[in-house]
């Protein structure tokens, strides 16, 4: 064999071998392409099912947890970490003049209430009213990032923000039966407007939902703005009791 028929077959083999590694290269290429998508899209499903599944699901599995129940009427429903609210409960809302909305159904004692109190020369406004179900999720995140942002690991920060702000699903402003009430600055304190609302409310059917001496039962830190209505003759033996709504609904089952 001639020489230039040995260098024509070295050029061949060596094209072959250049061919093969070009295809080998792009196959790995497409294959790593492939899979870095696959990882992605996963990820990406994974972390929508995820947050659903902690912001929606979660509540209703929670152990120990069962549905609130309105056998006692609709202004004695018990929501808290333990009761969730039913699937088909709606509130009656009405809106206030501030923007605030509320379940109709305890307006006219609301309004009286603040009539008293400013009839007393409090000022005084509902902060907070009805919510929403996302609106009720964002708080939570607020809360849990605040305290992550005071160095709390992620756990820790959870369960500081849970003594807070309710999970979704198990808390009263879902109900529209619940408000916040503060002080107008411009005319009263908070302490003003505290104290009066401690010795006067149950005369208008609401009830300082979380007193200070009775945390272990309700698992909620003491909310002084807090006031749940439940009705007169409810709010009158809740308070002469000196009891919490948990133990009232006990004394009822």
């Amino acid at each position: 064999m001639n020489g230039y028929a040995v260098r024509r077959i070295r050029r061949r083999a060596r094209r072959s071998i250049y061919k093969g590694f070009l295809v080998t290269a792009l196959i790995f290429l497409i294959v790593s392409v492939i899979v870095m998508t696959a990882k992605m899209l996963s990820f990406s499903i994974s972390g929508n099912l995820f947050h659903q599944f902690k912001s929606i699901e979660l509540p209703a599995m929670l152990s120990g947890t069962k549905t609130a129940d309105l056998d006692h009427g609709w202004n004695l429903i018990l929501v808290n970490s333990k009761n969730r609210i039913p699937g088909d409960y709606e509130a009656e809302l009405i809106q206030l003049s501030n923007g605030k909305q509320v379940d109709e159904r305890i307006y006219p004692e609301l309004q009286e209430m603040f009539d008293a109190a400013r009839a007393d020369g409090l000022h005084l406004f509902v902060s907070e009213g009805y919510r929403t179900r996302e609106e009720q999720q964002l708080l939570l995140d607020e809360k849990t990032e605040a305290y992550e942002m005071e160095g709390h690991s992620k756990s820790e920060a959870e369960k500081l923000a849970k003594q807070w702000v309710a999970v979704p699903g198990f808390s009263e402003h879902q109900l529209g039966i619940a408000v916040d009430i503060n002080a107008d600055h411009a005319g009263s304190t908070d302490d003003e407007v505290y104290t009066w609302l401690a010795e006067n409310s149950w005369q208008y059917g609401f009830i300082k939902r979380y007193p200070s001496d009775k945390t272990e039962i309700t698992g909620t830190i003491n909310e002084p703005w807090h006031y749940r209505y439940v009705g007169k003759e409810a709010a009158r033996e809740l308070v002469s009791q000196e009891v919490c709504l948990e133990e009232y609904v006990e004394m009822l089952e």
